[in-house]
Parts: structure tokens; C-alpha cells; sequence
């Protein structure tokens, strides 16, 4: 059967939901019979999706598939302003539980022919009556297109109770509207040969609702009659700048980088050329990038030659910045200051993240990676750190090298006295005051 479908119809199947997903936007859903996780692994990484939640009755096969789940090494070291959070439950399709009603989708892929057909009334109460959601997605194999398949005799798997044709497929699905308040529109992948009229290998039909009556808004646990007859087997939540801590670990991992960037520069014109300033260079340059409307980051990776020696401040004795308008990083006390107001206005990953000054002053307090004046205006660097560090290596090997020295010293005195005693025994001598003689 693999051999008559590319892509195999499996996938055919769960890219009709993501690209049903994509067209509607739901922000909730729940994939019933998930199985080995396979759907949930790819809608995962829709961004549409807030909540994403698997059902499933083989309680083993969820706990083996939890891993594909979790979020990636990318998610932590770039996470966005979407969260996600994905969540495994075991129970049977049968069975109600509050924590999925209301969900903006249902997809129930491949499941129903497991039930025997006496519990499919079951099945269309529990869906439609009582879950509620928006949309549902259902998918079956199509009994009409069995002869096609070669090698087939029987149902598609030994676990199937029952095959609908297209006829008894639409006349369930109809009646579940006519009950729960849904119009349905049917559809399927997997298109069979030229000339045979079949209809699809499986068969979908896709419920919208359009009655509102039977729609709980009370959150889980805040209606005495809910149920919950599932086991939650997993839940993650996924990295998001929408949490606090995401956004201010970001944030100061983006502020250092930037102000430790600014700090080289400095470093290096300094080095480079004694009689230059940095805070003028910064000058030039920020008159540059306001004339060329280039991006912070283009002009910090071609430096100007052409830098003036004034430097914009070089007081003492401030704890904090000398006044308001001074927004461009300058010099103090062999540190570089940089003013979250600079910060702002030209790193646009850093306004986007904080929104405002205030903001970012909020995020930066508590980070003790980074070093802020008493009034919490501007970021200060040490420019001497590095400096200090290489004097002590230097210190270190010096004084190594004495260390050294002195053992050798030591050690060629030893010798010295130890031939003064191999001379004695082989030659008699008298011991005065004064010595040998």
C-alpha cells in the first residue's frame, strides 16, 4: 500500500491537519488516539498552537514517545514571545475529563474503526456533547477503496471492528450534527487511479460548530460535576519571553554581549591609537549610522579611521550619570558606562525585547551578571578587568619563574655539600674555628 501514495498516506493525513491548522489558527488543541505522537511531534512547532494535548489508551507507548516532545536545545537559546505547552494524557476516547473541553480543535485520526460500533454513539457524545470544541477533525479508512489495495483481504489491521463506505461515514456524520449543533464538510487523501470511482483511501469529514448552547465556560475544577477519568503522563511548558525569567535571561545575555562588544572597541582604539578616544570615535560614528540609516551592528563591524581625540566625559567622582543628556557610552573612572537609554535606541533586539527604558532598568536589577550606576541609568564595564588579569598572569609567571630559581639554587647547594662530604671521606681534615683547613 506504501507504494501506491508519495507522500505515504500517513503523512498525507497529518499534513491535511497542519495545513488546516494553519488556515484557522486554533490556539487549543487535542489529537485523540495520538498513538506513537507522530501528528503531535509536527504540530509542536506550529506557533499558532498555546496548548497541545495527546489521548491516548496505550499508557507504555505515550511514556517511549515523551522525549520527541520535549523542547529543543534551539527553544532554550532562542525562545519566542509564543508559549506552548504540551501535555500527554492516558484514557480512553470513551471517557470524559474536563481538562479538554472547549478546545479549538479535535483531530481524531485513524481511531474510530477500533471501536466496536456500539460505542461510536458513545464516542459522538463525549466529542461533540461534551468536549465542545470549535472544530473536529475525523479520518477512517474507506471501505469502497479495500480492492484496490493489493494484497488486502479483510480490514486494513486486525484491530479494526468495522470499515465504513462513503455512504455510512456520511450518514454518522450528519446525524452528529443534526444532535450536537456541527455542520460537517467531507473531503480525504490519498486519491485513487484514473477511472475508478472510489473516492479517497481515507476518508475526512470536518466539523465546525455552529451552536453554542452546550459550551462550558467554567474553567476545569471549578464545576462540581467535572470529570477526570484521564492520567496526566506528561506536561512541559516551552521557553517563552512571555516569562519573566526567559525574557530577563535573554535580555542580559543580549545586553552583555552588546556593552562587552562596546568595551572591545574601546580596548582597541585605545591600544591602537594612544592620542584617540573612544567616546569620539562612538561620535563619528553615531553620526555616521544617523546619516547612512545603517543598523548598530553594521558600523560596529567596519570602524571609522577618522576619530577626533575629545572625549564626550571624563569626570570624577560620579556614582552616577553626570546628567541626561548624555545617551552614548563615555568613560569613567577606566570603566565604560553605556546608558540604557543608548541601549534602546540602538539595538533594536534589546528595545524589542524591553519595550522601554524603564523596562529594561526593571529586568537589569535583579541580574547580578551585570553592573548598574545608583540610579540604574546606565550599564557600567570594567575596562581594567582585563588588563588587571593579564598583569597577573604575568605576576604568576614571575613569580614562578623566582619559585623556580630558588629550587634550582637550593638544589645546586645540595650538590655543593654533598661533594664537600664525598671529599671528606676520602680526605681527612681538621676542623678549627674558623672552618675546614
Amino acid at each position: 500500500m506504501a507504494s501506491m501514495f508519495n507522500p505515504s498516506l500517513h503523512k498525507q493525513r497529518h499534513q491535511f491537519v497542519v495545513d488546516f491548522i494553519q488556515r484557522n489558527k486554533p490556539k487549543k488543541v487535542v489529537d485523540l488516539g495520538c498513538g506513537e505522537c507522530s501528528l503531535l511531534s509536527r504540530l509542536k512547532f506550529r506557533r499558532e498552537i498555546e496548548l497541545l494535548v495527546g489521548v491516548d489508551i496505550d499508557e507504555r507507548k505515550l511514556r517511549r514517545k515523551t522525549l520527541g516532545l520535549a523542547p529543543l536545545s534551539t527553544d532554550f537559546l532562542q525562545p519566542t514571545f509564543e508559549q506552548l505547552r504540551v501535555e500527554l494524557y492516558h484514557g480512553s476516547v470513551l471517557e470524559k475529563d474536563a481538562r479538554v473541553r472547549g478546545f479549538d480543535l479535535v483531530t481524531s485520526i485513524e481511531v474510530i474503526e477500533h471501536l466496536h460500533l456500539a460505542d461510536v454513539k458513545c464516542f459522538s457524545a463525549v466529542v461533540f456533547g461534551y468536549m465542545a470544541p470549535k472544530a473536529v477533525i475525523i479520518s477512517t479508512p474507506n471501505s469502497e477503496f479495500n480492492p484496490l489495495l493489493p494484497g488486502l483481504s479483510g480490514f486494513r489491521h486486525s484491530d479494526h471492528k468495522f470499515e465504513w463506505t462513503r455512504a455510512e461515514f456520511t450518514s454518522w456524520a450528519l446525524e452528529a450534527c443534526c444532535h450536537y449543533g456541527y455542520e460537517v464538510e467531507f473531503t480525504g487523501v490519498g486519491r485513487a487511479p484514473q477511472g475508478q470511482q472510489v473516492g479517497f483511501c481515507s476518508q475526512i469529514a470536518v466539523f465546525h460548530r455552529v451552536r453554542r448552547e452546550n459550551i462550558c465556560n467554567v474553567p476545569p475544577g471549578y464545576d462540581p460535576e467535572d470529570e477526570f477519568s484521564y492520567t496526566q503522563l506528561y506536561s512541559v511548558n516551552y521557553p517563552s519571553l512571555r516569562d519573566n525569567n526567559t525574557l530577563r535571561r535573554v535580555l542580559v545575555s543580549e545586553v552583555l554581549y552588546w556593552t562587552e562588544t562596546l568595551k572591545n572597541k574601546w580596548m582597541e582604539e585605545r591600544s591602537g591609537d594612544p592620542g584617540a578616544e573612544f567616546s569620539s570615535w562612538l561620535a563619528a560614528r553615531g553620526k555616521q549610522l544617523h546619516e547612512n540609516q545603517t543598523t548598530w551592528q553594521e558600523y560596529l563591524e567596519h570602524p571609522s579611521d577618522q576619530c577626533s581625540t575629545r572625549a564626550l566625559w571624563d569626570g570624577e567622582g560620579y556614582d552616577h550619570l553626570p546628567s541626561a543628556e548624555h545617551q552614548q557610552p563615555f568613560t569613567l573612572h577606566s570603566s565604560l558606562w553605556v546608558p540604557l537609554g543608548f541601549l534602546c535606541s540602538c539595538i533594536p533586539k534589546v528595545s524589542s525585547l524591553s519595550g522601554s527604558v524603564e523596562h529594561l532598568k526593571l529586568l537589569l536589577m535583579d541580574a547580578p551578571e551585570v553592573r548598574l550606576s545608583v540610579d540604574g541609568s546606565a550599564v557600567i564595564v570594567n575596562c581594567l578587568q582585563q588588563n588587571d588579569q593579564n598583569e597577573k598572569e604575568v605576576n604568576d609567571i614571575e613569580d614562578t619563574g623566582s619559585a623556580d630559581a630558588c629550587q634550582f639554587n637550593s638544589t645546586a647547594e645540595r650538590v655543593e655539600d654533598w661533594e664537600d662530604e664525598v671529599y671528606d671521606e676520602g680526605s681527612p681534615c681538621v676542623k678549627t674555628s674558623s672552618g675546614r683547613v
